[in-house]
């Protein structure tokens, strides 16, 4: 079903897949000359070095992680919707179908990894060790993810507004996630509330792990981990709980 939800994506386009690899490809691209050549003066101001494809990158790898966790949260809402037919016809174990979509997710996003090591690499940076960590750093986010698409689904049944809330919400997650800025950018005495959004803190480690070659934050991740197994067990039990009633409703 994974497979099937990446395929239909592309169905009937003449590039096909390869527009899973040209997509990431063609906004890296776009990416680097807005940043590195446009506004190559702020960049310098900015981070204070003189590699002008620094903050492209930073910019990059900060929009891979957003960009998974929004398709997982704009589309969980309207999973069960969607899928009437295995709510009303056929026994179906519907809490995989988050599973369904978080894959095909995690798929583009490491097409978009694969993407960044290749740029690292023609641009003559060598790939840090510490890289082989990303998996580590990316399971507990998987896990909150999965906990919340979990909960979206279930509500988006009983509240068909949802759908539109969680776009204003992502916008605003866009903007207030070290996205666009670093997050040592900001006051100290604002920096502590910035790491209250879950997306803070995982873009900030795989920055690390990848561009910079440092370890982990392991204090933080052991807090990360009991918040995501928290949040996944939790998002479960609510999707399992109100699930009897998704026939009435629909």
């Amino acid at each position: 079903m994974i497979r099937r939800e990446i395929t239909s994506r592309y169905r009937g386009s003449i590039l096909g897949l390869l527009w899973s690899f040209v997509t990431p490809l063609l906004m890296l691209a776009i990416y680097t000359f807005v940043f590195s050549v446009v506004f190559k003066a702020r960049l310098e101001l900015a981070d204070g070095t003189d590699n002008r494809f620094e903050f492209a990158m930073v910019l990059f790898a900060g929009l891979i992680i957003f960009n998974l966790f929004s398709e997982c949260m704009t589309r969980a809402p309207a999973l069960i919707l969607n899928n009437v037919n295995y709510v009303k016809r056929i026994i179906f174990p519907l809490e995989i179908l988050p599973w369904i979509t978080l894959g095909a997710a995690l798929f583009h996003t490491g097409i978009s990894f694969l993407v960044l090591f290749a740029f690292l690499l023609c641009i003559g940076q060598s790939l840090f060790w510490t890289a082989l960590l990303l998996p580590v750093v990316i399971f507990p986010f998987i896990l909150l993810t999965m906990g919340l698409s979990w909960f979206l689904a279930s509500i988006g049944v009983f509240v068909r507004d949802i759908s539109q809330f969680i776009g204003l919400v992502l916008t605003m997650l866009l903007f207030m996630s070290p996205i666009f800025y670093p997050a040592s950018a900001l006051p100290e005495s604002v920096r502590a509330y910035l790491f209250l959004n879950p997306l803070t803190f995982i873009i900030e480690q795989t920055r690390a792990v990848i561009l910079f070659g440092q370890l982990p934050d392991w204090a933080g991740m052991a807090v990360y981990y009991a918040i995501g197994f928290l949040v996944a067990w939790g998002g479960l039990a609510w999707f399992q709980k109100t699930r009897k009633g998704f026939g009435d409703v629909l």
